[in-house]
């Protein structure tokens, strides 16, 4: 194994902390020092009034979720260890600085230690006097049930969901309306990804799963778990069609939709090979009559140093798609 990292146990700690550094002003890291559990929030606090958004889940899927607290997006976001998820005593203190009497949602990802630390939170900081909703996003086709979850996967879409959510709740919708966005945009948007080389966890030392030279595993998740199946290595357009059918089918989309597509790196593709599969998917598309209205191309939930790719799909309307065009300014997304 060979990383940037001083110690592997020091890892989430070395780098909340070089984060902090280089977006102070943006952003405040809680806890670093050893000074309190790890979470980040917004410089400067909630905005009152507003809704308050909160995610989390396990470090090394970078930049979800603490690249994406700001305005636009998240107001605290709470990194657990590597692909492990974050504790109660993290979420209840992100959840209270979030607050700033309008409420706040919870985004979680489906995976059974996250829904169990959360809901335990959710418990604590509503004793608290905190009003507290949840969602639970579950966009990924290539499973019914992992290693980490009951039922589908939070993977790439979970973006969208923060993304979107975050967008009405600045534009002054009380909780239970961020809540319905927020499930909204969960009900129309599904995922699929494939791995062509396994991740390190550093404090493991060994790659998560063996693959072949000529090998790919296809529906991998983003914790490193194996995939739906394993094939020989193929073409671009061969594997996006692999990632792309079985999102088409299961949202069912055809003649006339309108969608965003986002082709997201598993952390060690390169920008050329995911605008590659950018290219064949929104092709695949388009067969099918389907309008890409809007894109996005890049690392946005990694799993480490992962060679892979995931195609998401957001069916949109006009109100879904003027949320996601909503102005937004935080480390890893702004326009």
């Amino acid at each position: 194994m060979k990383k940037l990292l001083d110690d592997p146990d020091n890892a989430v700690e070395d780098s909340l902390s070089g984060f902090a550094a280089a977006h102070a002003g943006e952003v405040e890291v809680h806890g670093l020092g050893g000074s309190g559990p790890h979470f980040v929030t917004r410089s400067g606090g909630p905005v009152t009034g507003k809704v308050g958004l909160v995610s989390g889940g396990g470090s090394g899927h970078e930049p979800l979720h603490a690249g994406f607290v700001g305005d636009g997006m998240l107001d605290a976001a709470v990194p657990g260890a590597v692909f492990t998820s974050p504790t109660p005593d993290q979420i209840v203190p992100a959840i209270q600085a979030a607050d700033a009497g309008a409420g706040v949602l919870a985004i979680v990802k489906n995976y059974t230690g996250d829904i169990l630390n959360f809901e335990t939170a959710v418990e604590l900081a509503e004793a608290e006097d905190v009003e507290v909703a949840t969602v639970v996003v579950n966009d990924d086709v290539a499973v019914e049930d992992s290693l980490y979850t009951a039922g589908r996967r939070g993977v790439a879409g979970t973006v969208a969901v923060e993304k979107i959510a975050g967008a009405a709740a600045v534009r002054g919708d009380d909780l239970a309306g961020v809540k319905a966005v927020a499930e909204r945009v969960i009900a129309n948007v599904r995922s699929m990804g494939v791995a062509l080389a396994a991740c390190t966890v550093p404090h493991v030392g060994r790659p998560s799963f063996d693959l072949g030279d000529d090998e790919i595993e296809v529906g991998i998740g983003i914790h490193g778990e194996p995939g739906r199946h394993r094939m020989p290595m193929a073409s671009a357009t061969e594997i996006t069609k692999l990632l792309v059918d079985p999102v088409v089918q299961d949202l069912q989309l055809g003649q006339g939709d309108r969608v965003l597509l986002f082709v997201n790196g598993m952390g060690g593709t390169p920008q050329s090979e995911l605008y590659v599969v950018y290219g064949r998917a929104r092709t695949l598309l388009e067969e099918r009559g389907v309008t890409v209205a809007r894109s996005l191309v890049g690392n946005y939930v990694t799993s480490l140093e992962m060679q892979g790719a995931s195609v998401t799909v957001l069916r949109l309307d006009d109100e879904l798609e003027q949320l996601w065009d909503a102005p937004v300014k935080t480390p890893a997304l702004h326009w």
